[in-house]
């Protein structure tokens, strides 16, 4: 009885043994070691900097996309897999040394939720990794983010150089807010990458782009301005919005060295929650460049002569644009805000590739309605951007275009006020499929002439196009144009598809997205 109860003993320990060796190794295989939590030395290596508990997570091919968006660490105190809300404005330190190297970016920690929080620190450790990035700084909004990028890069009596082909926000704050502060702007009409070079003098200290321009849908040859960028010691910063989080371009691959984001958008991707980010390359040779960047090399008054190229290296961008510049101004993310858009991130792909695939199918169905006159997307031949589209969009063509109706803005109003299902309102990258006539709303102050010289044709609807299934999206186009004063049987002016697709006006419009 006793070597039977002895054998039974036996082998249950065995069997208990091979169950732990195979869950270390299923461990293993899901949080492998490159994924565990990292040393203050290689977080500031990484260009986290003080404030941030972040989780690794490595840039994704294709293939692992998903995989990608959603790994991280589960948290170390409770094993939670879902990332936790660190609701806190502080956090206690170990003794008074502790406190005293952190605030001296002597040790990286967590300091106060205005410079880093633990949930704001996953968020941005996972945008860097989407976007090929060594390190990301979290924002209150998209405008914030490309505010403090440029705060950063430039200083009173500096300059940024920029294409007039951009969202309205974007060209108000270079175009009113910036000079404030005596930072200017060079807009060039286009984006032709010898016009950029021509613009570039010494107290340029950034080229600003969009990877699929507001609302033209225009595509610059990233490798063409960024070598022509990079031979004049210019860094690149390009608002990736329309990219998605790095799913249809990622900037960086192609030479950018600072990508920015309206996380509210695609990111997000629900309409639920405002923020941005900023994403630091980690490329860029600041200490080559030491007389276009001093504040980068030189000691810095603020931390009892600290010098930010010395100790941090590959990342100081984004180290000095979060223990300074984000220090100072305030505009951090909340942890709330960024759980939301950490569950916008799982499911990032699936949502971009049904916007695309949406966007395409509308775009072509459109182009050849009656109703329609043209169609601006650059996924269509006829665009402008197409072939260089082609080259640097590879996962799809964005989910934003505008097409003109016949009929004119009255038209164009009442096709927007008849949807059912699609909602008419200022924003994109939301699930939902979203109209606007900016000629009756977002331009409805401005005179005819300015409106025309800020791209905005009477006809104009711009669709923001959501994940709902294709066909619901146009049968409710279907049965917005029959109630509508459209006119099938005028022939329509084609050519007013360059007011969208190229020109060169200005986009002046100050104002909503």
């Amino acid at each position: 009885m006793v070597t039977v109860m002895v054998t039974v003993m036996v082998m249950v320990m065995v069997m208990v043994m091979v169950m732990v060796m195979v869950m270390v190794m299923v461990m293993v295989m899901v949080y492998p070691a490159s994924m565990g939590y990292i040393s203050s030395a290689e977080l500031r290596d990484r260009g986290a900097g003080p404030g941030q508990w972040i989780d690794k997570a490595t840039s994704y091919e294709l293939q692992d996309y998903s995989y990608s968006l959603c790994r991280h660490t589960p948290d170390s105190t409770t094993n939670s897999r879902a990332v936790p809300i660190y609701a806190t404005t502080s956090y206690v330190f170990n003794n008074s040394e502790h406190g005293a190297n952190l605030f001296g970016l002597r040790e990286a920690g967590n300091i106060y939720s205005r410079i880093g929080n633990p949930t704001v620190g996953v968020f941005e450790n996972r945008v860097a990794a989407l976007e090929g990035g060594a390190a990301a700084l979290a924002t209150a909004s998209g405008q914030a983010a490309q505010f403090i990028a440029i705060c950063a890069l430039a200083h009173a009596g500096d300059n940024i150089v920029s294409t007039s082909n951009l969202y309205g926000g974007t060209y108000n704050q270079l175009k009113v807010l910036l000079p404030r502060f005596g930072i200017t702007t060079k807009f060039i009409n286009g984006d032709k990458p010898e016009d950029f070079k021509a613009a570039i003098d010494d107290k340029t200290k950034a080229i600003y782009l969009e990877s699929i321009g507001n609302p033209r849908y225009n595509v610059p040859d990233f490798e063409k301005i960024v070598a022509i960028a990079h031979e004049a010691g210019v860094p690149v910063v390009v608002d990736n919005t329309f990219g998605a989080g790095g799913y249809f371009v990622r900037p960086i691959d192609h030479g950018a060295d600072i990508v920015v984001h309206s996380a509210t958008k695609w990111i997000g991707g629900h309409g639920t929650t405002i923020g941005g980010v900023i994403v630091d390359s980690g490329k860029f040779d600041w200490g080559k460049h030491a007389k276009r960047f001093p504040q980068m090399i030189e000691p810095s008054p603020g931390y009892h002569g600290l010098k930010f190229w010395e100790t941090f290296g590959a990342v100081t961008f984004i180290v000095r644009a979060r223990v300074e510049i984000m220090r100072d101004l305030g505009a951090a993310l909340n942890p709330f805000a960024a759980q939301q858009l950490l569950l916008g991130i799982e499911t990032l792909s699936l949502r971009a590739e049904r916007h695309a695939f949406n966007a395409l199918k509308l775009a072509k169905w459109l182009e050849s309605n009656p109703n329609v006159s043209w169609v601006s997307y650059p996924g269509l031949e006829s665009h402008p951007s197409h072939e260089l589209a082609k080259k640097y969009l590879q996962r799809g063509f964005g989910g934003v275009l505008s097409f003109g109706v016949t009929g004119g803005g009255k038209a164009g109003s009442q096709v927007v006020d008849n949807f059912k299902l699609i909602s008419n309102l200022a924003n994109v990258g939301d699930s939902k499929t979203l109209a606007i006539h900016p000629w009756t709303t977002t331009h409805e102050q401005l005179s005819d002439e300015e409106k025309l010289s800020s791209g905005v044709t009477e006809d104009l609807i711009r669709i923001s196009v959501g994940t709902e299934h294709i066909d619901d999206i146009i049968a409710d186009f279907e049965q917005s144009f029959q109630k509508s004063a459209t006119k099938p049987q005028e022939t329509g002016a084609p050519e007013k598809a360059a007011k969208t697709g190229e020109g060169e006006t200005p986009a002046s419009l100050p104002g909503a997205t």
